[in-house]
């Protein structure tokens, strides 16, 4: 039986704050880094965000399932977890999960995010920034795949991933919500 994981501490917090420069940023980043706080930057916005157990079950399960698949189904790729992908002065983020395929890359090729509160759209905007080619979001037991316009500006959703095409992403999206893993992987193979 599928079921949803009961959190013990269903919110993360999330705050934003305009007109920081790179420097303070960095400075930021390296005071709240052994707190656990996620602490990205675009452009002089700084996003500070706590994640919830909710949130780390989710992504430990999505990114095992993904990687089970790709090894499944041969795909060359180099797995980063909790990945900082920065252009200095512009952008960074840390992705959830974020992968290379064929080589590996100073910009991965995909990054996959869980967001169980924040804003997506901000953070297409700040992975734009960076260039990343394709981002998913995991929200909602959905995911959302989303790829770099030929402007490099903007993002377009897409039904299907560039990189795993075959992939059914519904399947992995529910899976992915699983409380115990091995219920995870027996609704992944379904």
């Amino acid at each position: 039986m599928v079921q949803a994981p009961s959190p013990r501490s269903p919110t993360e917090q999330h705050f934003t704050h305009s007109v920081l420069t790179w420097e303070d940023f960095k400075t930021l980043q390296a005071i709240l880094a052994p707190s656990g706080v996620r602490v990205s930057y675009c452009h002089g916005e700084v996003e500070l965000l706590t994640v919830s157990d909710l949130h780390g079950l989710i992504a430990g399960n999505l990114g095992y399932l993904l990687e089970m698949y790709m090894l499944e189904n041969l795909v060359r790729f180099i797995g980063l977890e909790d990945f900082s992908i920065e252009v200095p002065t512009a952008a960074s983020a840390q992705a959830d999960k974020a992968y290379c395929f064929d080589q590996r890359k100073p910009i991965p090729d995909l990054a996959v995010e869980v967001v169980i509160t924040g804003e997506r759209e901000t953070k297409l905007t700040r992975y734009a920034a960076l260039q990343v080619p394709e981002v998913w979001f995991w929200i909602d037991h959905q995911i959302r795949v989303y790829q770099l316009t030929r402007d490099g500006d903007s993002y377009a959703p897409h039904a299907q991933s560039h990189w795993l095409p075959n992939l059914d992403l519904q399947r992995l999206a529910t899976a992915a919500a699983q409380e115990f893993r091995v219920d995870a992987i027996q609704a992944f193979q379904a």
